[in-house]
């Protein structure tokens, strides 16, 4: 049988998460933070009718954003992991084929039948993810994912169409395209736009009719699956499971200068407890680990900046093996006298749990198995309690000069008891 995609796209995610909790402000420019408060990197529709642009630093729009009384957030993304996890089991619970694309988009595949309304099948889907999680999306439905795309676009847009939006024979598809602009095309980036600016194609439409011998020379295979997908030839199929990621990064800036190496140490263990954590959660393992110590670009002094990378001996998930790889790294790198403001580690060689290379000489199995059960019952305590319910040698991240500036952080609503919303009953 064949099918045709929708694009699920959570609208103004950050800021619709924060909304949840708080009503009040539905109808009110809201906007979220990057790390450390630096930086803007989600709003509302009524932030950006003020003009405020996205990823700007937050101080140069302060004023415009205390003048018309913007409510600004921290990123809390343990709020927003949660509440992405419930919009896609709402979904999974809905269609048999999900592939959760990012954090707040996911494609579905659905059947093409003569007597099927899929309009009003869209606007069943999200009236069952607005009332079980509380989140408003918008649906593109085409015939394949990059259409689906502009289709969501144009979705999202254009409030008469309700928040979905159907190109599947829709005889106004060329008008749509023509009224994308090529860079906003999905898999088209910079550097392709200036080239096909050049050649004179500056919308969807014109990609769309442009010389397929011309755009996979100066484009690529995957240029010409584009051309393709845009004339209604699906290229890109579904995919139901996550692939396995080339590499693994945790780093953040310091929410203040460190100087000495014990809370540099902590900051690198917390770090490498996130980083283990991802591995065990997409079920995969990592060989190669590299970590990164820097000062700031702007002190008076002068920078320092190096990284290490160590092979472990074998793939691994563990939390401690990767915190004592990690260390031996530090105890090499780092310099006293210094006032750093940035660590982080990447992990690299990563495969798929179970396809690890067997060493003949190793007899550590039941180590590695004791391990693995270890790995496991501290993740189902961390996910129940939450995260920093336990862990490695250190105290809690709040009181360390290392931990982010985070002075606008909403509630761990939905993943720590001691922060749950309370409801009271009114009196009679």
């Amino acid at each position: 049988m064949k099918k045709v995609f929708a694009l699920v796209d959570c609208n103004n995610f950050f800021a619709s998460c924060e909304r949840l909790f708080r009503p009040e402000l539905n109808g009110k420019p809201v906007v979220v933070l990057s790390n450390n408060d630096g930086c803007i990197i989600a709003r509302s529709n009524e932030a950006k009718a003020l003009g405020i642009p996205m990823g700007a630093p937050f101080f140069k729009f302060k004023p415009l954003i205390v003048r018309h009384n913007v409510h600004v957030f921290s990123s809390n993304y343990g709020l927003y992991g949660d509440l992405s996890h419930r919009v896609m089991e709402v979904l999974r619970q809905m269609e048999a084929d999900v592939e959760v694309y990012s954090i707040d988009e996911a494609f579905l595949s659905l059947p093409v039948t003569q007597v099927w309304n899929r309009h009003q099948y869209a606007a069943e889907l999200r009236a069952r993810v607005k009332k079980q999680v509380g989140i408003p999306v918008s649906i593109g439905i085409a015939t394949t994912k990059t259409l689906a795309k502009i289709a969501n676009r144009v979705a999202k847009k254009e409030a008469r169409f309700q928040g979905t939006f159907d190109l599947v024979g829709n005889s106004q598809t060329d008008q749509v395209l023509a009224q994308t602009e090529v860079n906003d095309v999905w898999g088209i980036g910079r550097r392709s736009t200036e080239k096909l600016n050049r050649r004179g194609i500056y919308t969807a439409h014109d990609l769309k009719r442009a010389d397929p011998t011309w755009i996979r020379k100066h484009l690529t295979v995957g240029g010409a699956r584009t051309v393709m997908e845009l004339n209604g030839i699906s290229c890109i199929s579904l995919e139901k499971a996550p692939a396995c990621p080339k590499s693994i990064i945790t780093s953040r800036s310091f929410g203040h200068p460190i100087t000495d190496l014990d809370n540099l140490r902590e900051a690198v263990i917390s770090y490498v407890s996130i980083a283990g954590g991802k591995l065990r959660e997409q079920g995969v393992e990592a060989d190669t680990l590299n970590l990164f110590i820097t000062t700031g670009p702007f002190d008076e002094q002068a920078g320092y900046s190096n990284n290490q990378t160590i092979t472990l001996q074998r793939p691994t998930s563990s939390t401690p093996e990767l915190i004592t790889a990690a260390l031996q790294c530090l105890k090499s790198l780092y310099r006293p006298g210094y006032r750093y403001r940035k660590a982080g580690i990447m992990l690299a060689g990563i495969t798929s749990h179970g396809y690890r290379q067997q060493d003949l000489f190793s007899f550590s199995q039941p180590a590695v198995k004791e391990d693995k059960q270890l790995m496991a019952a501290l993740d189902r305590i961390n996910n129940k309690w939450g995260r920093q319910t336990i862990q490695y040698g250190m105290t809690t991240a709040e009181d360390k000069p290392w931990s982010m500036q985070q002075t606008r952080k909403s509630p761990a609503y939905t993943t720590n008891w001691q922060e749950l919303p309370v409801a009271k009953a009114a009196g009679v």
